[in-house]
């Protein structure tokens, strides 16, 4: 199925992917940096995407991602409205995490990674795990 904007025109696709992406990730974010509801990221997110699949998909196709619009254009040589996948997506996350830092301070953002490893450091935000007796 080929990505397209709806009948209402490219200008609302526009629109609507940027709200959809700005909105999937504030949910992110918000979440995924909140210590009681981290570890519920997944399920929000999977609930979020499915309320855009039923509510949003008339408007834009619901794309959210660009590789999602380039493989279904290739296959079904329609390139219609291509532009507002390749920009809306971006600019909806790059709003979100502007705002998020607007609002929240830098000092809330947590590691991008939701589970760390036991054993590695983690390259992002300096995780370092337990040294345990029997390691030393």
């Amino acid at each position: 199925m080929v990505t397209v904007p709806g009948e209402a025109g490219e200008l609302l696709a526009f629109v609507a992917e940027v709200l959809i992406t700005f909105l999937l990730m504030s949910v992110v974010l918000q979440v995924s940096n909140s210590q009681r509801w981290s570890n519920w990221t997944g399920i929000c997110v999977g609930l979020l995407v499915a309320t855009y699949i039923t509510f949003e998909t008339p408007f834009s196709g619901m794309s959210m991602n660009p590789a999602r619009t380039f493989a279904s254009s290739v296959v079904s040589g329609n390139f219609t409205g291509w532009w507002i996948y390749f920009t809306a997506p971006p600019l909806g996350m790059l709003l979100a995490a502007r705002t998020y830092l607007l609002l929240q301070g830098r000092g809330q953002v947590k590691c991008a990674k939701l589970i760390h490893s036991r054993s590695q450091r983690c390259i992002f935000c300096g995780y370092q795990p337990a040294v345990s007796a029997a390691g030393k």
